[in-house]
């Protein structure tokens, strides 16, 4: 795949797991909080008889809006079924709460009107009283007129509940859509603005400062602020109150905080990653079994390329916890190569040849000198290592080590000195005495003895 189309999808791969994240934080908001919502945000909800809109009413102390329309719905659904015995809504002053007014119907309260009813409609009492006990009335009179056969009861429920079903299904299309739409609209803004402050940041950090880590926490830390900002910004657009999901958030904090154990443990450690440093991006790092060099630090994982070209993702929760072995801390790093080299060899002469080779070989640094020392007495040979310095990069660590090696072999084939033949190996039995007698090799020379 070539390099463009690859940046393409890794770029739209990148895109869709962080609208993912940010969608997935939004659901888990959205099904915590939505019973607030609901009582806080639709603040008025229409009585509904056979699928048709009576009159909205508001929450009192007791019930939110919803509860309260259903209750009046269910009495006048009561009424209806003895259509016969409905009269004219009567308006009655409430013996607890002279100020409130009680609409009923043979002797049943329908609905109490009360001051609360009265200010959202911008009227009074009395005038709300008659206005809504003479909604109440026609719709009674429309609703029982179907009623009065079992089948005309039956078709007339059936279309109620169809109609009713989709009359608030449109009234929550309504208020819920454009909702939405502004929050979805608020989401696109800040991502655009989170983007081109990040691409910003990059261009003026590029000239301004020249440690890699502190450009990419600076660029993180605000492109998730801005982010951060914009969901808030899209709760409010939505209908949330923004202290009622912060009070939700502490509410909820521990289980949220079990649930995504992992990802807050992820996200804490890549910020001290960020912080401390243990290392920095273009290191070269072992983490556990993976090596490889550093592309990215982000909030959730590490981006390490190892030395095969593949890209691995270490969570930064197993990287800030894990040893890690940091090769390009310093700017050099020592290697060594080990040979075997036969007794019979001059072993201050293999010294001198191995030392100027490796010295001379290319990638090797002048200090610290090459140094080598005898590390073993075989059983057949001698363990000879050899100490250089050379960069501390894979690439030239690699690439020195080899070119010594190759410097090494020559240079002890232009000494004359032996190298171990891999086709050669002495074999001593065990018990020699034993092989002896069963060859018969000590029995002739002990004759051969005793005739002298």
């Amino acid at each position: 795949m070539p390099k463009n189309r690859r940046a393409i999808a890794s770029r739209q791969h990148k895109l869709a797991r962080t609208a993912a994240s940010w969608l997935l934080l939004f659901a888990i908001l959205t099904t915590t909080f939505i019973p607030s919502w609901v009582g806080a945000q639709d603040e008025r909800v229409t009585v509904r008889l056979d699928g048709r809109s009576v009159f909205r009413v508001s929450a009192v102390e007791n019930n939110d809006a919803q509860a309260r329309a259903r209750q009046i719905e269910r009495r006048m659904n009561r009424l209806l079924e003895n259509p016969e015995a409905i009269a004219a809504p009567r308006i009655e002053t409430t013996r607890t709460n002279r100020a409130e007014r009680v609409i009923t119907i043979a002797g049943v309260p329908v609905v109490t009107v009360t001051p609360a009813d009265a200010q959202d409609n911008l009227t009074t009492v009395d005038a709300l009283a008659t206005q809504w006990s003479q909604a109440i009335n026609a719709a009674l009179k429309r609703a029982s007129g179907r009623r009065f056969s079992p089948w005309g009861r039956f078709v007339a429920e059936v279309q109620a509940s169809v109609a009713t079903a989709f009359g608030r299904l449109l009234e929550s299309a309504i208020a819920i859509v454009p909702r939405a739409i502004a929050s979805l609209l608020v989401i696109g803004l800040f991502w655009a603005i989170a983007t081109t402050v990040r691409w910003l940041m990059r261009i003026i950090f590029r000239h301004i400062v020249e440690d890699l880590t502190v450009e990419n926490l600076i660029k993180q830390v605000a492109y998730y602020a801005v982010w951060t900002l914009g969901v808030i910004v899209a709760l409010d657009a939505f209908g949330f109150d923004p202290r009622t999901v912060a009070t939700g958030l502490g509410l909820t904090g521990l289980a949220l905080g079990f649930a995504l154990k992992d990802i807050l443990s992820n996200f804490v450690s890549g910020i001290l990653i960020l912080i401390l440093r243990p290392f920095e991006l273009g290191d070269q790092i072992v983490v556990g079994e993976t090596e490889g060099n550093v592309e990215r630090i982000e909030l959730r994982a590490t981006q390490l390329r190892t030395y095969d070209g593949r890209v691995v993702l270490v969570p930064n929760a197993e990287v800030f916890t894990s040893l890690i072995i940091n090769n390009t801390a310093a700017p050099v790093r020592r290697s060594s190569v080990e040979l075997f080299i036969g007794y019979d060899s001059d072993l201050q002469k293999v010294v001198n040849a191995v030392t100027d080779a490796a010295q001379s070989a290319a990638g090797v640094l002048a200090e610290p000198r090459v140094s080598v020392r005898i590390r073993e007495l075989g059983q057949d040979d001698v363990v000879v290592e050899v100490r250089f310095w050379t960069d501390s990069r894979r690439s030239d660590f690699v690439a020195t080590t080899s070119a010594v090696r190759i410097a090494i072999v020559g240079a002890l084939k232009q000494a004359g000195i032996g190298l171990p033949d891999p086709d050669v190996r002495i074999l001593v039995p065990r018990h020699v005495d034993s092989w002896q007698a069963a060859l018969g090799v000590g029995n002739s020379s002990k004759s051969q003895n005793s005739q002298r």
